[in-house]
């Protein structure tokens, strides 16, 4: 009986062996390539060589705990380092997670903290000399400079006529969180097309690769384009209004009356001081000791109002003062009238896109290697838990198990340093910023949210700028419903046709420009009048 009882307990021993076993290689299969750096990186990443790229990467830990990372540890420099992967991952086979960790220790005012996922290197590169040319197929993660606040999506997709590769961004992505905790990024490619973007395991973003209110440009192109060899015609004429040629100016319009004329009903006050000087001599100013007149010129008293001239109803000369003129008309202008000849706003004719092409799913290029290109104001960025895998949820047991202890370690102790430092008052602005910028993220705010973007980098910068800030934004969201609610309503102006086939509006599809850090500022000069000084000290 026991024997047998023995047996039975050692099949089962075998059953759970061999069940965790599966188990754990079906679960290391979902797993394309996981980076811990908890070993140093020398031999696993190789440092790019270009002159350029003279930033120094370091083994860290990260402030607070004893995890390691790969550290930016120097200012305003460029780094780029790249590891090749064992095996190609083929991002048309199923669903693809891409995830990695990522702390700003110092703060982010301008610079970039994205990964790069490299095509293989028969497109054109080789590790030591990877830079921002070096060919990758996507590019996601955090870039902020000046207005430019937002995590990137960028998919580089081959045109199959043209042959040729363009850039497709994400419109309105989420913004870059504004503290510096260690955050996790998560990109979800689904094989129905769908891509979801994830900050902290929470969705941000819900876009389709196919749709072109979601990509700029669409990996679509237009079907018809504008024809490039079209031209106007001369004698079009565009001018829907245009002086009446029969109107004559009448004969009692006067161009060279002046618009203001002296009011000849106007009397001078009683008791107006013609005789007063309208400024005095200050009579309690001294000549300074220092004063030499041989090098400084002759010394005069500073002037001041004159006190009679307050007392009394004016001082000085007296003059009439201005009034409008009831004979002003101005310069004279023929009405105008319809034009006959008016033929509307020239377009040229649409033509079939020479390089469009349908498409059931994105031709996804092959990952072979994970790149950091990145220039950057700020030191103290650390990279951390890389993985790139087939299931979500090992991407979300990797959020539990190597993030959020992390996290929540950081913000209890970010929570202790406000109270300690403000009695709480910075804790308050803080939380009213995350707030902000979550408001930030949404897409109705379409072309106006680099302007709150912008607003909400000078406020954090300026604390006692907080109010304001939520004022104007409020405002800013105001003018964009009213937009939203009363914008459809406008009567567009009727346009002209000709024997021309019906146009249609066609976008050519444009390459746009790599994404880098940009700042865009402005300039005001004002000038300054001085005023009417009588003799000062000359300069030396």
């Amino acid at each position: 009986m026991k024997e047998q009882n023995r047996r039975m307990w050692t099949q089962y021993a075998l059953l759970l062996l061999a069940g965790c076993f599966v188990s754990q290689l079906y679960a290391s299969s979902d797993v394309k390539i996981y980076e811990s750096f908890d070993e140093a990186f020398d031999g696993r990443w190789i440092v790019s060589e270009k002159e350029d790229y003279n930033g120094v990467w370091k083994h860290a830990k990260s402030e607070g705990h004893d995890d390691y990372g790969l550290l930016v540890s120097e200012k305003a420099r460029k780094y780029a380092i790249v590891k090749e992967l064992d095996d190609v991952v083929d991002l048309k086979d199923g669903a693809v997670v891409l995830q990695y960790e990522v702390r700003l220790q110092d703060g982010l005012e301008c610079g970039g903290a994205y990964l790069k996922y490299l095509r293989p290197q028969e497109a054109g590169w080789i590790p030591k000399e990877f830079n921002n040319e070096s060919p990758y197929t996507i590019m996601f993660g955090p870039d902020k400079c000046g207005a430019t606040n937002k995590v990137h999506f960028i998919l580089k997709h081959k045109n199959p006529k043209s042959g040729e590769y363009i850039e497709h961004h994400l419109k309105f992505p989420p913004s870059v969180p504004s503290d510096k905790l260690t955050h996790v990024y998560t990109a979800v490619l689904k094989p129905d097309n769908e891509l979801l973007i994830l900050i902290d395991g929470e969705e941000k973003k819900k876009a389709n690769f196919l749709s072109a209110d979601d990509f700029e440009p669409p990996l679509i192109p237009a079907e018809t384009i504008p024809d490039p060899e079209d031209k106007k015609p001369e004698d079009w004429d565009e001018r829907a209004k245009i002086p009446d040629p029969d109107a004559k100016k009448p004969d009692d319009w006067d161009e060279d009356a002046p618009m203001e004329i002296e009011d000849e009903d106007a009397e001078k006050p009683k008791g107006w001081l013609d005789d007063e000087p309208e400024e005095i001599d200050d009579p309690e100013a001294t000549k300074p000791e220092d004063w030499v007149d041989e090098e400084d010129g002759e010394w005069e008293a500073p002037k001041i109002d004159n006190p009679k001239c307050a007392e009394g109803p004016g001082c000085g000369e007296w003059k009439r003062p201005m009034k409008s003129n009831p004979a002003y008309k101005g310069k004279w202008h023929a009405p105008l009238i319809d034009n006959p000849n008016y033929k509307g706003i020239w377009k040229p004719r649409d033509i079939p896109n020479p390089n469009y092409f349908k498409l059931d799913r994105p031709n996804f290029e092959p990952i072979a290697a994970i790149g950091i290109e990145i220039w950057t104001m700020q030191d103290g960025i650390l990279f951390d838990n890389i993985l790139i895998a087939s299931d979500e949820k090992v991407a979300e047991s990797y959020r539990k198990t190597a993030w959020k202890p992390k996290f929540d370690a950081e913000k209890e102790k970010q929570k202790a340093e406000e109270v300690a430092n403000s009695g709480g008052l910075k804790g308050f602005q803080k939380v009213v910023f995350d707030l902000l910028y979550k408001v930030a993220d949404i897409p109705l705010l379409g072309e106006h949210k680099s302007k709150v973007l912008d607003l909400l980098a000078k406020a954090e910068t300026q604390p006692n700028l907080t109010v304001g800030v939520v004022i104007s934004i409020i405002i800013v969201i105001f003018t964009v419903l009213l937009k939203l609610i009363f914008g459809g309503k406008k009567q567009q102006p009727a346009r002209a046709t000709t024997a021309e086939p019906k146009k249609s509006d066609g976008a050519e599809a444009s390459t746009s420009n790599s994404e880098g850090a940009t700042e865009e500022k402005e300039e005001q000069n004002e000038d300054a009048a001085a005023a009417p000084r009588r003799r000062t000290r000359r300069d030396n």
